[in-house]
């Protein structure tokens, strides 16, 4: 995921990648990581809550194109005709 970002500002993720290694690399590509500190970190690492509260929309949004059934399956099989898929389905949901 970090390859190729194109411009990268922050990097919102969860606890689960609370790690040295994966905050060096956020920063080497001059972006802020918001990640918080796992239970048994010996750190508490200041970051951002509010920005981590708002990535719960994207959370909803990739849960509720899940519900798709032609998505989650993976039904389409060339990656050109599950893009358009993907494309129908976000233009439903964002109707909805």
């Amino acid at each position: 995921m970090l390859a190729k970002p194109g411009r990268l500002r922050q990097l919102i993720a969860d606890k689960a990648y609370d790690s040295r290694a994966i905050r060096r690399s956020v920063r080497r590509l001059g972006a802020k990581p918001i990640i918080p500190a796992r239970k048994n970190s010996p750190r508490n690492r200041d970051f951002r809550k509010k920005a981590y509260r708002e990535r719960n929309v994207i959370e909803r949004f990739f849960s509720r194109l899940k519900d798709q059934r032609r998505i989650a399956t993976r039904f389409e099989k060339l990656a050109r005709n599950f893009n358009a898929m993907l494309h129908l389905a976000a233009i439903r949901l964002s109707i909805n």
